[in-house]
């Protein structure tokens, strides 16, 4: 497959999940689902195209580093192509997942991923809700690929095509499917869990094509039928306009910083759990839940 064809390809799947978007706001419309509201929709619309004007930024120099990273310090090459696919794609998923994981369980990182879980609606154009600041430090957390013999290019082709198919879960008009895809693969039942403020479901699902990880590193949440989701932030900003939607994280982040006592708090609102607090004041969401399990 050519540059060309992968371009094509990502422009074409891209646009499906565009059409899929307008049929389901039509649909939501027409069957008063209320499952989108305008407002939300441009905010949606608006921090992708934050994003999309950040991840121009920094395309050149994700793909220097990586392919830097592949030509001089790449430890092995995979020559069969089958098995080359394969492999980046299980492996750039795992190292989502583990970038996803860090976003949800270190306070800096939360403050850049906060932005794609702040709507208190769930639909296709949710998907859109991008991380803004997240092409500034992905590429660090996709070296390893470079590293065990894959060359840039592959490497945003499997990236852009696992974040299309993690676009497709985001929406309330799919039920449950088979159990069995529930198992291996992401599911819209498993991202609506993540991207719930129930307590139980704080933190979980991190998986953007396979559910597996989860499953093995104890992050997995099924949806529970008998309990409404509520979505969004345990704690919504007042204030939902362009410029605070982004940083209202970072401005708690700083005031928690400031009022530490002594340097190692400072460091522990920076690096641990979203919730932790040097007097117990509010608690991360792992306490919590541990609390109301042991009950």
């Amino acid at each position: 497959m050519t540059e060309l064809d992968k371009s094509i390809s990502v422009a074409a799947l891209f646009s499906v999940v565009i059409l899929l978007a307008v049929v389901e706001m039509y649909f939501s419309y027409m069957h008063d689902r209320k499952h989108y509201k305008k407002s939300d929709t441009l905010a949606n619309i608006y921090l992708m195209a934050v994003a999309f004007v950040i991840n121009v930024t920094m395309k050149t120099g994700t793909f220097m580093l990586l392919q830097y990273f592949y030509v001089h310090y790449r430890l092995f090459q995979i020559t069969n192509t089958i098995a080359y696919w394969i492999v980046l794609v299980l492996a750039q998923d795992f190292l989502y997942w583990v970038l996803h994981y860090t976003g949800h369980y270190v306070r800096l990182f939360w403050a850049m991923h906060v932005t794609h879980h702040s709507s208190e609606y769930f639909n296709l154009t949710t998907g859109f809700r991008s991380t803004v600041f997240e092409p500034l430090y992905r590429v660090f957390f996709y070296l390893p690929l470079a590293l065990i013999g894959f060359n840039a290019i592959d490497i945003l082709f499997a990236y852009l095509i696992t974040q299309i198919y993690g676009n497709m879960v985001h929406t309330r008009l799919v039920m449950k499917l088979h159990p069995l895809v529930e198992y291996i693969f992401v599911t819209p039942s498993h991202h609506r869990v993540h991207h719930a403020s129930n307590l139980r479901y704080l933190d979980k699902n991190m998986g953007m094509v396979l559910i597996l990880w989860d499953r093995i590193f104890g992050t997995f949440q099924a949806e529970v039928a008998d309990e409404e989701i509520k979505y969004g932030l345990t704690k919504q900003p007042e204030d939902t306009g362009p410029v605070n939607i982004i940083f209202h994280e970072f401005i708690a982040l700083y005031r928690d910083v400031r009022r530490a006592p002594t340097f190692a708090d400072k460091l522990k609102y920076i690096f641990y759990p979203p919730g932790w607090s040097h007097d117990g004041s509010t608690q991360t969401a792992r306490v919590m839940q541990q609390a109301i399990n042991s009950r």
